[in-house]
């Protein structure tokens, strides 16, 4: 078998939209916090907070890859 080529090219525009989806699902999640419950509203503000961190995460490696990018992706 034949191993699977790990095709980087196209990690950094993936990444970039992951970050604007879920950019959009904090606000799309903010908005629907007028017609929660507290314990919905608390919910919804700790998956925030989840997905903030996320987003750092996925800038972080977007650094990553724009940087292995310039370089060629040598090891």
């Amino acid at each position: 078998m034949k191993p699977n080529y790990d095709d980087r090219r196209d990690n950094v525009e993936k990444l970039q939209d992951m970050v604007k989806n879920t950019l959009e699902n904090i606000e799309k999640a903010e908005e629907s916090m007028a017609f929660a419950s507290p314990e919905e509203r608390e919910k919804i503000r700790e998956k925030n907070h989840r997905r903030e961190e996320a987003i750092e995460a996925m800038r972080a490696e977007i650094k990553d890859e724009a940087r292995a990018r310039e370089k060629g992706y040598e090891l």
